[in-house]
């Protein structure tokens, strides 16, 4: 039960956060077109599945989350790299705000699934042979 209850806490910040994203997106010059909001709010919503599936240990929980947050933004940094040529946008800055921002998510999913929830990543048990 604790493991379902981490994968929807975590599933679901990730899809707050994916808004969060969102918002900051399109907060800039031009409107986005929804393919690419569908993008940025499918990204923060993948970090937060994988973070609520994973028992993968990388010692503390925030660490956790920082790394998973750094793998599940690279697609959506590379992605960024095709935009067309603007003198507003830069594609490299826009490629390290996407993964520094997903490792902040990633790492507030943590926060809120393992320290306010208490739903702490369950490693498999091993069986004594």
């Amino acid at each position: 039960m604790n493991k379902a209850k981490r994968i929807l806490i975590a599933t679901l910040s990730g899809v707050l956060f994916g808004f969060v994203c969102f918002g900051l997106a399109s907060s800039g010059p031009g409107q986005l077109a929804w393919p690419v909001a569908v993008q940025i709010i499918l990204s923060r919503t993948l970090i937060g599945f994988a973070i609520g599936i994973s028992s993968t240990s990388f010692g503390h929980w925030s660490v956790h989350g920082l790394i998973m947050g750094l793998i599940f933004s690279l697609p959506l940094a590379f992605s960024g790299l095709m935009a067309p040529e603007s003198p507003e946008y830069d594609k490299t800055m826009m490629f390290v705000w996407t993964v520094g921002l997903g490792m902040i998510y990633g790492l507030l999913i943590e926060v809120i699934t393992s320290g306010i929830f208490k739903a702490k990543i369950q490693r498999p048990q091993v069986a004594a042979a």
